[in-house]
């Protein structure tokens, strides 16, 4: 019996949204080929959607469809470049090129090593989901790893290429000692998992692949097709290698990042296609230089080391968006200019506003910047985080100033509300136990409603310094909105105060401590309703 078939060449294998707004689903060439006409390509998680342009990246580049130089890629974008012939590269493969999902020796994407333990040792399909493996006895979601639920050929896709670019550290649920070796157990994490991954969207996919192609006058290196396939030199699992060089653009979007082996069934209900067993195991180990991290947003750990800007669960990334616009201001610094351009200097190639004064001059282009990371403790996925933030060239330095004095504001409201918090604490409950003191602070604490809250009015503070709103009122008007949400809040969570002389007592100095703290000489110049 022939086995399955599944080409995401030819196959719908992603949803997009048209620029009417449309949900439609497309392969990979339709995607290429109608990049213009669409808006985006959509995913069930932003590390989805992420994987998805990761590899069209990549087959942009392995069709040696990009840009040569830095004013090259400039041109690409103001002319509209058409990615056309990445996409009739892919059609065009010969039939020696295999890009078949369920192919018994070269699966796309896939380790087809693994087949003689896949039946076996393979667990249920969810094992592929990122956001669905808690660890390896049951799914946070209560998917147990022998779940019967199948995916369907382009979920299982998906599901691949954002293990292969974000799957967490940890160990994998495949035995090393009778399969291919002990350290195909040891999951690595993976080359997007850890950090913030910074990409500029444009307003269609075309133009956000051109804004994200790297100019480069090298070859595109070899592009990943399958772990058994091609000419690219793999590791062995006997012992744990050194990260091997990236030969290049294409190989990197398109990196192995696991050993991955899904099992094809034709469903009896429906009669199609499915996935419905899965294998995971260690895949490929790069060895990263900086010219592999071009978008990457630096800040330091509490020790001092300065790295890639990485996801947190219990701090919203808007808080940290000042690390973001000091890229781009560092970048449209000439001072700081040198010969290796990453993402933002090359934003910053687009006139600014004083540049296009003149009547027939063309609009100021609106760029927009997606920080997406995976929050993850161990093997266990906590969750996704992302943010969109505008972008206007020549705007850099006054987004900066918008963006970290209004980090600063929130920060010191947010340290007030705590404050405030404690001295209600402190005359309502005058014997506490210790052991009760954190749930009795917490009874006063609006500090989480102010968190939720100013999110909004920061991004609007952003939105109106890049339409060219003069930053010093904006951000006035910013810490306006913040200084009365967190007074409303406050006086909230302060009802809860017995109606009596204690009560009101401790009600009247937690709200006398927070205009206090306001008040002080501490505080950012903008909550006094002064420019800083």
């Amino acid at each position: 019996m022939a086995h399955p078939q599944w080409d995401p060449r030819q196959q719908a294998c992603a949803e997009a949204l048209t620029l009417k707004g449309e949900r439609v689903e497309r392969s990979l060439i339709g995607l290429l080929e109608e990049a213009d006409d669409l808006r985006s390509v959509s995913g069930s998680t932003p590390g989805e959607q992420v994987a998805l342009l990761e590899y069209l990246l990549a087959i942009c580049y392995a069709s040696e469809t990009y840009p040569a130089t830095n004013t090259e890629w400039r041109d690409w974008i103001e002319d509209r470049h058409s990615l056309g012939q990445a996409a009739r590269w892919l059609a065009d493969r010969p039939e020696t090129e295999i890009w078949d999902l369920f192919h018994p020796s070269e699966p796309l994407g896939q380790n087809s090593l693994l087949a003689p333990y896949l039946d076996q040792r393979g667990a249920g399909p969810a094992q592929v989901v990122i956001e669905h493996a808690g660890d390896y006895n049951q799914f946070f979601d209560h998917h147990h790893l022998e779940h019967p639920q199948p995916l369907s050929p382009a979920e299982a896709f998906r599901a691949m290429l954002t293990q292969h670019v974000y799957g967490p550290a940890g160990r994998a649920r495949i035995s090393g000692k009778e399969t291919l070796g002990p350290t195909i157990t040891n999951l690595a994490v993976g080359r997007l998992s850890g950090r913030i991954r910074v990409l500029a969207l444009g307003s269609t996919l075309g133009e956000t692949l051109r804004l994200n192609l790297m100019p480069s006058a090298d070859l595109p290196g070899e592009f990943n097709r399958s772990w058994t396939g091609g000419n690219q030199p793999r590791r062995g699992f006997r012992t744990k290698p050194a990260g091997r060089p990236v030969s290049g653009p294409a190989d990197l979007h398109s990196a192995l990042g696991r050993s991955i082996l899904m099992r094809p069934t034709v469903d009896p209900q429906s009669g199609t296609v499915v996935v419905d067993r899965v294998l995971m195991g260690a895949g490929e180990l790069l060895s990263l230089q900086p010219v592999h991290l071009q978008d990457a947003v630096y800040a330091k750990t509490a020790q001092g080391v300065k790295k890639p800007l990485w996801p947190s669960a219990a701090r919203a990334f808007w808080r940290d968006a000042h690390a973001l616009y000091a890229a781009v201001a560092d970048a449209e610094n000439p001072d700081h200019a040198d010969q290796r351009m990453d993402l933002y200097q090359r934003l910053a190639l687009f006139p600014g506003p004083d540049a296009l004064r003149g009547a027939d001059s063309p609009p100021v282009r609106k760029i927009r910047l997606w920080a997406v990371g995976l929050v993850a403790k161990q093997t266990t996925a906590i969750t996704w985080v992302s943010g969109v933030f505008p972008f206007a060239p020549g705007m850099g330095a006054a987004l900066w100033h918008a963006s970290t004095r209004g980090s600063r504001v929130a920060e010191y409201v947010a340290t007030s509300l705590g404050r405030a918090a404690y001295t209600a604490w402190e005359i309502a409950y005058p014997n506490p136990k210790p052991s009760d003191k954190a749930g009795q602070i917490a009874r006063f604490d609006a500090r989480w409603r102010h968190w939720e809250a100013a999110e909004d009015p920061f991004h609007v503070l952003l939105e109106e310094t890049a339409a060219r709103e003069p930053v010093d009122e904006c951000l006035l008007d910013y810490a306006s909105t913040l200084t009365e949400q967190a007074r409303r809040f406050l006086a909230k969570t302060l009802d809860s105060l017995p109606r009596n002389s204690q009560g009101f007592q401790a009600r009247a100095a937690a709200l006398r401590r927070f205009e206090d703290e306001l008040a002080s000489l501490k505080a950012p110049a903008e909550l006094h309703g002064e420019k800083a």
